[in-house]
Parts: C-alpha cells; sequence; structure tokens
C-alpha cells in the first residue's frame, strides 16, 4: 500500500474527525486527501501550539483530533503538551513528519530530528515509528492509546516512510 494511504486509512479507521495541519512537503499529498473527506473537519494553522489549542477545544466538543506536523514544531508544543494536555487529560494523535532522520537532505534539519525523540521521552509520550505497511495499524492502535489514557501519542514517518 502506499504510504499516504496508509496513513489516511490508519486515521480512517481510528474515526478521527478533526485535523489541523501546520503545512509540511511531506504531509502534501495526505493533506489533499483530508480535504476531500466530508467526514473530516480540516483547520489549517500557522502555529503548532494554535493548533493543539482548537484541537484541544474540537476535543472538549466532541471531536476525535489530530495534528498533522512536521517534528521540528515539537519544540514549539513543549508548554500546551506538559500543561494543557497532561493536566486536562486531552487525547490527541500527533502525525509527525519526522525530519532530520536518515536521507535528510537540509543539514539545518539534523538537530531537531535528534532531539525529537528525547523530547517526547521527557515529555512521556507514548510514540511509534511506522512502516507503510502497519502505519494503518499503528495509527488505530496509537488514537485507542490516546483515548483510553488521555495522553497524547506520536507518530513518527521519517524520510524513508515516503
Amino acid at each position: 500500500m502506499e504510504s499516504t494511504q496508509s496513513v489516511y486509512n490508519g486515521l480512517k479507521d481510528a474515526g478521527i474527525n478533526f485535523i489541523v495541519s501546520i503545512p509540511c512537503v511531506n504531509l502534501g499529498k495526505l493533506l489533499e486527501i483530508i480535504d476531500l473527506d466530508n467526514e473530516i473537519i480540516h483547520v489549517p494553522v500557522t502555529r503548532e501550539e494554535e493548533g493543539f489549542g482548537i484541537a484541544a477545544g474540537a476535543y472538549m466538543g466532541g471531536m476525535k483530533p489530530a495534528i498533522l506536523m512536521q517534528n521540528s514544531g515539537l519544540g514549539n508544543s513543549v508548554n500546551v503538551l506538559a500543561s494543557l494536555y497532561n493536566l486536562y487529560k486531552i487525547p490527541i494523535l500527533m502525525i509527525m513528519s519526522h525530519r532530520g532522520t536518515k536521507g535528510e537532505f537540509m543539514d539545518a534539519q539534523v538537530p531537531m530530528g535528534n532531539a525529537t525523540p528525547l523530547i517526547l521521552d521527557a515529555l512521556n509520550i507514548t510514540y511509534f515509528n511506522p512502516s507503510k505497511e502497519d502505519a494503518q495499524y499503528i495509527i488505530k492502535k496509537s488514537w485507542d492509546i490516546a483515548k483510553s489514557k488521555g495522553v497524547p501519542v506520536g507518530i513518527l514517518l521519517e524520510i524513508t516512510f515516503w
């Protein structure tokens, strides 16, 4: 199965119906598919912490939220994840294009690429690095964990995933 389709199928299997996104070249095809899906509300935002705030409100309004972003935005989101999401037990699925990994062409992406797992570990956020073959299943499983525990769960999609 094509990688973008496996991520989309996982979101659908999980029942995700509200997505905020920050532009990312690796997620572009996925965002185009989501925009065509009348069962998913898609809200593009300019900053990750803005997206997390909107997604928290959507969850409190009965939606099942996810955020699609580049891993570099995780650094912008530490406070909202450690405070708002942790304090109020808000689940969210974080689909992150994991730049700065093997095959990265832009040296500036490497430091945050290396730091991403460390930041997630420091925040006690469970995360997965699925292959395109198991992404659909892992995404569904990740939402189940997020919902049952009231926590954010991360999906890191490395360069080789695409």
